[in-house]
């Protein structure tokens, strides 16, 4: 692939998934889903209104009912939006649930389509590929990934491809077998990427997304260190490096990405915790700022967000900030489509807060906005334009 070639290829995955990037001016108010583990407190799927020029949350309700809808998934056309369920009998069988959800454009709303195996237990972690045709997932207790292509009416087919991962590591209370904990695909949507917890390896596959089929790339995966715990998986925008971010050794490993063959190089690790930090904490997201200068990783335990700017020179991360106010088991953050304003999930404390982004350093300023919401995991957004 030439450089011109590489270039379209970041311009497109910049444009993708990053869709809403659009002049803040334009942008009414910015949607927020919310997945939650479902129980005395919650119903399924909350929705929020966020205002992009204050960062001010509203209007929370109830969009739509389903059985502990952890992590979502919005497909490019914005009209339906997916959802592993964390359940441990569908239909019958010790696995998984994934749901399918039209979304009501005028309102939000939403309305279930039809639900799937997830061809696996404790599903954990769902995408949508670019052209919008299949959805990918991790399932956390199998130790396994699959893919379930989606209709033209927006439904979800049967599994198209399923692979179990095989295993262990060095920790013996959760590396004892494999734990498939996110995947991610690359700006190409050639190749897909499974972060695998009790293995300590970053999958790599080779996508066929007009079959829906995932085949081991050669080579089959990225090590990482001895009981690291790879969680989550992130892109620059640029699509010339990747991030992982390991839940039990606390850390974000830089990578070079080679698009061409998929593999990936690793250039760099840094801790998300303070120097001197003793106590006990475990990663959970990373994101990187759709500007590709700084990327962000939670620590629940040490209850923060941590901060890196980004050389976009060699992908490697320098600390710049941990933030702390407000913040209690940080399972998810997400970036809204201007670049402003970053929100926390926590899940402990049943609640989401926003903070400002520092758009020269990357630092986290506090708001002090805050809205109650029921058992939070998952944020995913979409703007409204006037």
């Amino acid at each position: 692939m030439n450089w011109l070639s590489c270039s379209l290829v970041a311009a497109l995955f910049a444009v993708i998934v990053f869709p809403l990037r659009a002049d803040e001016k334009e942008i009414e108010k910015v949607r927020v889903y919310v997945g939650t583990y479902t129980g005395p407190k919650s119903k399924g799927i909350y929705l929020l209104d966020l205002n992009p020029k204050t960062g001010e949350l509203s209007s929370l309700r109830l969009a739509g009912e389903a059985t502990s809808p952890s992590f979502l998934a919005i497909h490019p056309s914005q009209k339906y939006l997916y959802a592993v369920g964390e359940i441990d009998d569908f239909q019958g069988k010790k696995t998984g649930g994934v749901y399918a959800f039209a979304m009501d454009s005028a309102t939000g709303k939403l309305k279930m389509l039809n639900q799937q195996s997830s061809q696996g237990a404790g599903p954990c972690h769902i995408v949508v590929d670019k052209a919008g045709k299949n959805a990918l997932l991790a399932n956390y207790g199998a130790g396994s990934v699959a893919v379930l292509p989606i209709k033209s009416d927006g439904t979800l087919a049967e599994a198209s491809c399923a692979i179990q991962h095989e295993g262990h590591s060095v920790n013996p209370g959760r590396q004892k077998e494999p734990h498939a904990h996110s995947i991610n695909l690359d700006p190409a949507n050639h190749f897909a990427f499974a972060a695998d917890l009790g293995t300590d390896k970053v999958y790599v596959y080779k996508f066929d997304g007009a079959k829906g089929k995932l085949t081991p790339n050669d080579p089959p995966a990225a090590d990482i260190a001895p009981g690291s715990g790879p969680r989550h998986f992130a892109f620059h925008p640029n699509g010339k490096y990747a991030y992982v971010i390991n839940e039990l050794a606390n850390t974000v490993v830089a990578f070079q990405y080679d698009a061409e063959k998929g593999i990936l190089h690793t250039i760099q690790t840094n801790t998300t915790l303070p120097e001197g930090f003793k106590g006990n904490s475990y990663t959970a997201e990373v994101v990187v700022h759709p500007s590709g200068k700084f990327l962000y990783g939670s620590n629940r335990g040490h209850d923060s967000i941590a901060a890196f700017s980004i050389d976009e020179s060699t992908g490697k991360l320098t600390p710049v900030g941990i933030q702390g106010d407000k913040i209690k088991e940080p399972r998810n953050f997400a970036i809204d489509p201007t670049g402003k304003f970053l929100l926390v999930a926590n899940q402990n404390s049943d609640s989401v807060v926003v903070f400002r982004i520092d758009q020269m350093s990357g630092k986290l300023e506090t708001t002090g906005i805050r809205i109650a919401v029921p058992t939070p995991v998952c944020l995913r957004m979409i703007a409204k334009t006037k």
